[in-house]
């Protein structure tokens, strides 16, 4: 098998780890561990399918994974941000290059504005109690699935 196969074959195991991340986020509001330790163990098969250097690029990816963590740690801290959410968002840092996550970051806030909208009126016309919450890894794994399907279109252009 050549190397672009396999790197098709683990874009589509992350869309489809997206995908289950969102739909366990709506349903529980849990991203499990092992969803998001899963993302996070096959971006290096990943790098090495792409063809990446080990220095300095897959050592960036790394530092991309913790940075990202340590930021959204911190709105963890603050009550902002759930931990599943924190952990996912750090996996994916590991599959994109930095320019990307700034993409990822721009979208996941404009779908995360659509989910939360999306959200409360819901929770309001439901007539629950409390305040609602949101299923950010939804918009997470939205604007992740974007990534990916530009790494899967541009392939195939």
């Amino acid at each position: 098998m050549s190397g672009e196969f396999i790197r098709i074959v683990l874009l589509c195991a992350l869309a489809a780890l997206l995908v289950a991340a969102a739909i366990t986020d709506i349903r529980s509001r849990i991203i499990s561990n092992r969803l998001n330790l899963a993302i996070a163990l096959l971006a290096p098969l990943y790098w090495l399918a792409s063809g990446i250097p080990a220095w300095p690029d897959m050592a960036l990816q790394v530092g991309l994974g913790i940075g990202m963590f340590g930021v959204f740690a911190a709105l963890f801290a603050l009550g902002l941000m759930g931990g599943g959410d924190v952990k996912l968002l750090a996996a994916i840092a590991l599959w994109f290059p930095w320019q990307a996550l700034g993409l990822l970051l721009l979208l996941m806030a404009v779908i995360g504005g659509a989910v939360t909208l999306v959200t409360v009126i819901h929770h309001r016309m439901s007539k629950r109690l409390g305040q609602p919450e949101v299923p950010y890894g939804v918009a997470i794994s939205l604007a992740a699935m974007w990534l990916v399907g530009e790494r899967l279109i541009y392939h195939f252009a």
